[in-house]
């Protein structure tokens, strides 16, 4: 969704009959890099509320400053609450096949200073359900209108692990994720990707010839799963408030040109919080 927002930003600078206006795509580009470190620092002060000391937090895929600019989205949530001193310390899963977690979410909590360590993606829900686990952190991709959240794939399961265990599971994103053209999870697409990534390690064959394999990029978490949703603006609950209202009412306060670290963060909705 982000991928698309700032395609159409950019789009509206962009005249290929005009030399000049490459340049202005760059300093658009420029603005958007500034305003989205910020907002992501927004994002983490507002979801560190959430945290409590020694919180243990379990996260999914990689939301950090590899994949969202400067502080990233859910590990700008642990970076603050780590300032804090808040994170007791972070599970990451691998997040197979493309190990997005062993590979940049570890190496983003290593130079942050945070205590982490990597589990394998199964693993998850069993620590969750073993009281390991306080909150569990993840990004999204795509939020829709009704509050469904689409992440990288096994977010899903990590989220029925917590609601059965009464742990948070808090989405961080900013609400150009938000596409409230997309009523439900139902509408969103799913990215179906190679087979090889999954039957193949390092290019090495380890499943028998002519396996067939089903490897999507994402699933849907229902809105219902979802304690939390942590916007540039505030926080907002899926199952109790009206995301559509919630995004419309930031919007305008953002075109009044009202700072984003105001009334709207002040004003944050009871989300649960860990007991």
């Amino acid at each position: 969704m982000n991928l698309k927002w700032g395609i159409e930003r950019v789009r509206k600078v962009y005249d290929p009959t005009r030399p000049q206006s490459a340049d202005e795509v760059i300093e658009r580009a420029r603005e958007m890099v500034a305003e989205d470190e910020k907002i992501n620092r927004l994002i983490g002060e507002i979801g560190a509320d959430l945290l409590f000391e020694e919180s243990r937090v379990l996260t999914h895929c990689n939301a950090g400053a590899l994949a969202c600019v400067a502080h990233g989205t859910a590990i700008s949530v642990v970076e603050a609450a780590h300032e804090r001193g808040l994170i007791a310390g972070v599970t990451a899963t691998e997040t197979r096949p493309l190990l997005q977690g062993s590979r940049l979410t570890a190496w983003e909590l290593k130079r942050m200073g945070v205590p982490y360590r990597v589990t394998i993606d199964s693993g998850g829900a069993g620590l969750i359900a073993s009281g390991e686990i306080d909150a569990v952190i993840t990004g999204a991709d795509r939020i829709a209108a009704n509050g469904d959240v689409a992440n990288k794939v096994g977010t899903y399961p990590l989220a029925l692990a917590a609601q059965a265990n009464g742990v948070p599971f808090i989405v961080a994103a900013p609400t150009s994720t938000i596409d409230l053209d997309t009523p439900d999870g139902d509408a969103i697409p799913i990215e179906l990707r190679s087979a090889s990534e999954v039957l193949e390690v390092n290019g090495a064959r380890v499943a028998p010839e002519d396996t067939d394999a089903y490897n999507p990029a994402f699933d849907v978490t229902p809105a219902n799963l979802v304690s939390a949703i942590v916007t540039e603006f505030g926080i907002v609950r899926p199952s109790a408030d009206d995301l559509r209202t919630f995004v419309e009412t930031s919007r305008e306060t953002a075109e009044d040109g009202s700072s984003r670290d105001e009334e709207p963060l002040e004003s944050k909705h009871d989300a649960p919080k860990p007991t």
